[in-house]
This record gives structure tokens, C-alpha cells and sequence, in this order.
């Protein structure tokens, strides 16, 4: 699947998702999307978007944005790093299962 960039800018990734209804930011802890105290289920969520950037030179200017729905009507926006801001081992594999759903489709 070919990545396409529609945004210059993670920050206008992110005002953009909010202005289309993507209105919590999400941080991903384990198996959990939190936000503002509310806890969230990770397998409630599907990728609906994504968008990838990369520094020229400097891996720590890479990061991903994701527009994230759940089943329930919850839309919100995930960013994620590489390197040392990278997600955490369960966390990682949770997007690896986001990403592989998002691959197939949603299915």
C-alpha cells in the first residue's frame, strides 16, 4: 500500500484531523488509547488514516500521525516517533495489528 502525504507539517496533520472530527489526542499505553483520564480499549480502534514523516537527516524528526475511529463513533488522533520516542513493546505490537487491519482493509 503506498503511503500518500497530504500534510507538510505533523502540526498540520493534527489541526486538520481535528477540523474533520479527529477531536482527542490520543496517547497509546499498552493495550489503551488515553486521553484526558478516559481509558480506551485499543482493539475498539481502526486506522482510518495515516501519515508519515521523515527528518532529512535526523531520525528523531520522524513521526507518524494517525487518525484513529472506534466502533463506538470515537475519533481521535495518535502521533508516534521513532527511536528513543518510540512506543514501548506493547504498544508497538498494538499498532502492528492496527497497521495489518489498515493493510487488509479494515477486516
Amino acid at each position: 500500500m503506498k503511503q500518500q502525504f497530504h500534510y507538510a507539517t505533523v502540526s498540520d496533520a493534527t489541526e486538520q484531523l481535528h477540523k474533520q472530527g479527529f477531536t482527542l489526542d490520543l496517547s497509546l499505553n499498552g493495550n489503551y488509547f488515553e486521553t484526558d483520564g478516559q481509558k480506551f480499549p485499543a482493539d475498539e480502534f481502526e486506522i482510518v488514516d495515516l501519515y508519515r514523516y521523515e527528518g532529512p537527516s535526523d531520525p528523531a524528526d520522524e513521526a507518524t500521525v494517525y487518525a484513529l475511529a472506534s466502533k463506538s463513533g470515537i475519533k481521535g488522533v495518535l502521533v508516534t516517533g521513532y527511536g528513543a520516542s518510540s512506543p514501548d513493546d506493547t504498544s508497538a505490537e498494538v499498532l502492528k495489528h492496527l497497521h495489518y487491519k489498515y493493510q487488509q482493509g479494515g477486516k
